[in-house]
């Protein structure tokens, strides 16, 4: 039993990182019906930025993640205007396309700029460990855990509780209806977009401030955000936290007791038995599509 709830502590740990990461995609595609490919290389832009900021700068832990966040929206927010924009209307084989270059553009930038080594963020606390039970925890899993907790309740209170989170509410159930409102459907693409950028890189610097990030990162994580969209439902903000706690778990229970060898199987294999029980997802409902 205490092996299991070590486990179990690992799973929630890796599961909470997943989930932010993953809240980025869904609401990029939830919203733009665009199927972001680069989004594993956005996190790793995250880690690689802050490793930049604490250790060549020499920035606090949470200013330079406070700087992350602006510079990766600014990003976002840019790649939008200037890209996505221009193939909004061309079908989502278009945007699968564009993203897609841009991954592999980003990935091999970051690599002939920093090169091929691990980079390891410097973390806000000292290392050190935590008894809770028979379950032990380091203290900087838990802050970095805490943190992407709070980003997940902030991202749900502004979604739901903000003239923003209204406009992108509305402008995913009618595009159409909610321009002819006098909601800038345009202006809230680009935020939202925006917005998934953030969320994925500021992941991506929280985890590498307990393990690691490379250039080379950014197609691992993309596919295991795309295990955990599909987990909990496209565009589903509920499912993709469960999806993500859903996949940590699962990942840390078949390490633990089976073999770390294999443990990325464990997603698609999840993914296959959610597609043939419940093609939707775990959250979401079937709709028509017109």
């Amino acid at each position: 039993m205490d092996l299991f709830l070590q486990f179990l502590a690992n799973g929630v740990v890796v599961g909470a990182f997943y989930a932010l990461s993953a809240l980025g995609l869904t609401l990029i595609f939830g919203l733009m019906r665009v199927v972001n490919f680069a989004h594993g290389e956005i996190y790793m832009l995250g880690g690689v930025a802050g490793w930049y900021f604490t250790t060549a700068l020499g920035l606090n832990f949470f200013t330079a993640l406070l700087v992350v966040a602006m510079v990766i929206a600014a990003f976002g927010w840019l790649v939008d205007r200037v890209l996505i924009e221009r193939v909004r209307d061309k079908g989502e084989e278009a945007g699968i396309l564009l993203t897609i270059g841009l991954s592999i553009f980003l990935a091999n930038l970051t690599l002939l700029v920093v090169g091929p080594a691990p980079m390891k963020v410097a973390g806000p606390i000292e290392e050190g460990v935590i008894f809770l039970g028979p379950v032990v925890v380091t203290k900087l899993r838990l802050l970095a855990v805490g943190v992407g907790i709070a980003l997940i309740v902030g991202v749900n209170v502004l979604i739901r509780m903000t003239r923003l989170g209204q406009a992108m509410r509305a402008t995913f159930q009618d595009q159409m209806a909610a321009s002819l409102a006098g909601i800038r459907t345009d202006h809230v693409y680009a935020c939202t977009f925006a917005l998934g950028c953030t969320l994925a890189a500021m992941a991506g610097m929280l985890l590498a401030s307990i393990y690691s990030t490379q250039a080379s990162i950014g197609g691992l994580v993309s596919l295991k955000s795309f295990v955990v969209v599909i987990l909990g439902g496209m565009g589903s903000f509920a499912g993709a936290v469960a999806g993500g706690l859903l996949l940590g778990v699962a990942e840390a229970m078949w390490g633990g007791y089976v073999s770390t060898g294999m443990v990325d199987i464990i997603g698609f294999a999840l993914v296959i038995v959610i597609l043939l029980a419940r093609p939707q997802g775990i959250f979401s409902t079937r709709v028509e599509r017109a």
